[in-house]
């Protein structure tokens, strides 16, 4: 793991106007930056960068954080490979925290260490012999040439070329130190018996390397030049500790900023379709690389957007395929749309005879929701047979019962309904029976725990929970102005001093406050802990948490949406939220304590008739006068608000 000390120099070290201005176009306004956002199409910007506070919003996407998140979004690192890239970008050495690794995870450590290595010097020495040597020129290039790539478009994919001789690459690496235990390990090299030198895996081919979502070499791609009947045209890498083929995409690296940009992704199914594509400008594109599509790659795309539209060719093997990856899509919570290319072409044959304006023209007018795409392929082969209509029907609403979005569904259902003339009645009591039948098809628990349930009742119950928007507001008052001093006056009248941290605290363990969100639970919990050793922890401590909820918190917290109007360019200077803080911290805990006993009160009511029933008299006249002193407290708490009584609760 990465010391304590180093992840502290990184923070104190770290510009976010640098990391994020590599990716966005910023402009100065004010005392923060603004600019579009790079998850969503906008035309107004709405994304902040605030320097001083070390923190960005996009307002937007509703995503905000610090430098180190904004990279785990738009690069999907994990918190240490965020670390280690700007402790790279700022000549940082990174320190091992050696105590808390253990002897397994280092070796562990040390061999992907070693993986990652021998992968970055193949796809070198690949692009080397492509670019510098007769065989890569006469052989490889004219190969591509042939295939109408450019230059810069094979430098962008990194492609390359593994010459004939059977072992180049192996006594290359062999060469520079590298084991035989580590290139079969790669799967770059096999050793046999027969075959003490090695023999290269890709040997006589063009490489496609396959780069991880942050750019790293996992594995390769190779092409076969020949017409070996006896040899596959295409082959990957076996999966090894770095190397999962479920688990990547082909070109999301080049492509993932034009798909969060355009918040669309185009799936397609070899590499030449994504590289054709990219070479005439189309970039939102990826290639699930002759996989069947899965959860994990599923989820590699939903970190940049939840629109997919799959590219299809004619091929009626292919279409069929399809539609087990409709379902997963779905399932996933992904909007799905589908395009088929004319007969004969696929998206690599069809980018090079068209322009990129041709392209993607055809694309919008000609993409299908995947319920008339499922339609009109199923319908073909049912020809006018009511029972095979029938059984169309019920496949469709197969891929319907995955989607777990209610008011989708409904809006699926009424393009069936008018699409097929049947009623919806029917078409909901049929999708009831395919749940069922999903449900049980599958390996995977859906039902969720009672602990879960409850869970998610109450979060529910929160969106609409006066007192749970009330408790934000005071936990958002502690890491905003949490060191800021308010003079207050005791019982007589003599004037002391006490931090709005301090004030809050103090009121949520006077009334025994239970949180309803866990996140604001962890936050006051380390905001005691800090007062416990006296230190006032307010929104600057939280900024190094590697906890991503809690930096978007804060983002949350320290940016407000009015910071996104420019009212200074018209000589308009709103006042500040924190000018009369000690009156606003009075006035939230006067109101959060009405709604937190007119919850109590809610409670007790609703407990009455059980209380009657199973308990003594004694016990429910006691909860009745319990109840009274209650209602008097909010009477006391309306006058010192100077409002009315709330009628609902004082009956």
């Amino acid at each position: 793991m990465i010391s304590r000390e180093t992840i502290d120099k990184i923070f104190s070290s770290i510009r976010i106007e640098d990391i994020v201005g590599e990716y966005v176009s910023l402009k100065r306004v004010g005392s923060n930056l603004k600019g579009l956002s790079p998850f969503q199409e906008e035309k107004s910007p709405s994304f902040v960068v605030s320097p001083s506070k070390q923190i960005w919003k996009d307002f937007s996407s509703g995503k905000g954080g610090t430098a180190i998140s904004f990279l785990m979004e738009i690069e999907g690192f994990t918190y240490p490979e965020a670390l280690r890239y700007v402790a790279k970008k700022y000549a940082i050495e990174i320190e091992e925290d050696k105590k808390e690794i253990s002897q397994q995870e280092r070796a562990l450590h040390s061999r992907k260490g070693l993986l990652y290595k021998i992968h970055e010097v193949a796809c070198n020495f690949f692009q080397e012999v492509l670019w510098n040597s007769e065989e890569g020129e006469h052989i490889a290039k004219a190969y591509f040439r042939e295939r109408g790539l450019r230059d810069e478009i094979l430098r962008k994919f990194q492609l390359g070329y593994s010459p004939a001789e059977k072992n180049a690459f192996t006594k290359y690496a062999m060469e520079k130190g590298y084991e035989k235990e580590t290139l079969e390990q790669s799967g770059l090299s096999i050793f046999r018996e027969t075959l003490p030198e090695g023999l290269d895996r890709f040997r006589d081919r063009v490489i496609f390397p396959i780069l991880s979502f942050s750019g790293r070499v996992l594995g390769f791609g190779g092409r076969i030049l020949g017409n070996q009947v006896k040899t596959a045209k295409y082959i990957n890498s076996p999966e090894t500790e770095i190397y999962y083929k479920s688990h990547v995409l082909y070109g999301l690296y080049q492509s993932k900023q034009a798909i969060s940009r355009k918040n669309n992704c185009l799936l397609v199914e070899g590499y030449m379709d994504v590289i054709s594509l990219h070479q005439i400008g189309i970039e939102h594109v990826v290639a699930s690389s002759g996989t069947a599509l899965s959860i994990d790659q599923i989820k590699l795309i939903k970190r940049l957007t939840e629109n997919v539209t799959l590219l299809f060719d004619g091929d009626a093997a292919g279409i069929k395929a399809s539609f087990r990856s409709i379902d997963l899509l779905l399932a996933e919570g992904m909007n799905t749309r589908v395009l088929l290319f004319p007969d004969g072409e696929d998206p690599d044959s069809f980018s090079k005879k068209h322009s990129v304006d041709f392209v993607e023209k055809f694309i919008e007018e000609n993409t299908q929701d995947f319920i008339e795409f499922k339609a009109d392929i199923l319908l073909k082969e049912a020809e006018g047979d009511p029972i095979k209509k029938a059984e169309t029907i019920r496949d469709i609403l197969k891929s319907v019962s995955f989607v777990s979005n209610v008011l989708k569904q409904e809006i699926y259902l009424q393009k069936l309904a008018s699409k097929f003339e049947v009623s919806m009645s029917s078409l909901f009591s049929e999708l009831g029976i395919q749940k069922q039948l999903t449900e049980r098809a599958s390996r995977k628990e859906r039902i969720p725990t009672e602990e879960k349930k409850l869970e998610l009742m109450r979060e529910e119950k929160m969106e609409i929970n006066e007192l749970f928007l009330l408790e934000e507001k005071l936990v958002g008052l502690m890491l905003k102005y949490g060191d800021v001093i308010l003079t207050r006056r005791n019982e007589k009248n003599d004037p002391y001093e006490i931090t709005v941290i301090e004030e809050i605290l103090a009121y949520l363990e006077q009334d025994s406050y239970e949180f309803l969100s866990d996140l604001n639970r962890k936050i006051v919990e380390e905001i005691k802990k800090g007062i416990e050793n006296n230190e006032l922890r307010s929104g600057d401590f939280f900024i190094t948490f590697m906890d991503g909820r809690i930096t978007e918190k804060i983002a949350d917290v320290l940016i407000s949406n009015h910071q996104l109007s420019e009212w200074s360019t018209r000589n308009i200077y709103p006042p500040n939220m924190g000018d009369k803080i000690a009156q606003q911290v009075e006035e939230d805990l006067l109101i959060h304590k009405y709604h937190y006993v007119v919850s109590i009160i809610e409670n007790l009511d609703q407990s009455l008739d059980q209380i009657r029933d199973s308990e003594s008299e004694e016990n429910y006249w006691d909860s009745i006068k319990k109840i009274m002193r209650l209602k008097e407290l909010l009477i006391k708490l309306n006058a010192k608000l100077n409002r009315n009584p709330v009628t609902k609760s004082l009956n």
